[in-house]
């Protein structure tokens, strides 16, 4: 199993950057950059690119509404070039508040909208000329206002051809597709005990579809990770987060993390979250998020109960943990849960 992080995306992104190459240093694989609508992760995947030398680097995840499919790709290849070859492309649909609201952009399609992403910057890495007929036609034909475009192809020659995709996908048809389609999936509040009840048979769906070139599909999941330090208080560290994403990512009815929380069992956690953030009472949501769900979703405690938490997720299918270290000093900690994979 390999071990990655997530790059905090709130603050001064330089310092991030400084501590996520420190952590390449005590052994870490990959790091993941997210957007949602702060910085965009490009311009700080590239920065990352000077300041390391080993570690891939991904983005986790940018969404594929605000950028045509083949900037999507080129952003991939160009980052895979500036690494030389360590890039990781994840991408999502994103929700519609954010896609709407900020983007300015209809959400429909995501799954047909995800997928043809997928398959054109897998054509475009391949310097195919690119006719392609769906969702975005390319070239713009007449009838939707094309006057001067011609099929073309890639101008730059990538370091790879077959940059890996890792596609963050909750619902069972995303995740079926992501399955199917994917080299690797990311999925969020990942919580090992409940990930073959909830999502074995879309996986096994996809998995049946399969391109046997592409191999297993890699899985990214993890969460806060202290060892030895008091487990409820890190957990406390997460509520507000839980609480943010089940409560107030979407409206009722359309919030895929209040959705999961409710497939894990918490339906009546989940509403209360939902009910108290969305009528201004932060903290009575985050108080509302169960103590179970934060243990299973963290790796906090001691030494043999994190070790038990790793293998748990290790068991469950996940090939890369992805750790926040939360302490004094992150490095021992990476270099510590190193020791154990």
């Amino acid at each position: 199993m390999e071990l990655s992080s997530p790059l905090t995306y709130t603050g001064d992104p330089r310092t991030a950057a400084d501590r996520a190459a420190a952590l390449e240093s005590a052994g870490l694989d990959a790091v993941w950059v997210a957007e949602g609508y702060g910085f965009d992760s490009p311009t700080i995947m590239g920065y990352l690119a000077a300041r390391t030398e080993r570690m891939r680097i991904g983005s986790a995840v940018l969404n594929v509404y605000s950028r045509s499919p083949a900037l999507i790709a080129q952003t991939a290849a160009g980052l895979d070039a500036l690494t030389g070859g360590r890039a990781l492309l994840g991408i999502g649909a994103s929700g519609p508040q954010v896609v709407e609201g900020w983007h300015g952009r209809r959400y429909d399609r995501p799954l047909g909208r995800t997928r043809e992403v997928i398959e054109l910057s897998r054509r475009i890495w391949r310097r195919e000329v690119i006719e392609h007929r769906g969702i975005t036609d390319l070239p713009l034909p007449p009838e939707k206002g094309g006057t001067l475009g011609k099929p073309l192809k890639l101008l730059t020659h990538p370091v790879r051809d077959t940059i890996p995709v890792y596609v963050a996908a909750l619902g069972p048809a995303n995740v079926r597709m992501t399955a199917e389609l994917a080299d690797g999936w990311l999925p969020f509040l990942y919580a090992p005990e409940h990930a073959a009840q909830v999502w074995g048979p879309s996986l096994a769906e996809g998995a049946a579809k399969r391109d046997p070139a592409l191999g297993p599909l890699a899985v990214v999941a993890g969460g806060l990770l202290a060892v030895d330090d008091d487990a409820e208080a890190v957990h406390d560290l997460m509520r507000p987060t839980v609480a943010l994403y089940v409560g107030g990512m979407g409206a009722p009815g359309r919030n895929f993390y209040h959705d999961l929380i409710c497939s894990y069992g918490y339906e009546a956690a989940a509403a209360a979250i939902q009910e108290h953030y969305l009528a201004g009472r932060r903290k009575e949501a985050e108080t509302a998020v169960p103590a179970e769900l934060l243990a299973r979703i963290c790796l906090a405690g001691p030494e043999g109960h994190v070790r038990e938490r790793v293998e748990a997720f290790r068991e469950s299918g996940v090939t890369m943990l992805n750790v926040t270290p939360v302490g004094a000093d992150p490095a021992r900690l990476i270099e510590r849960v190193r020791g154990w994979l």
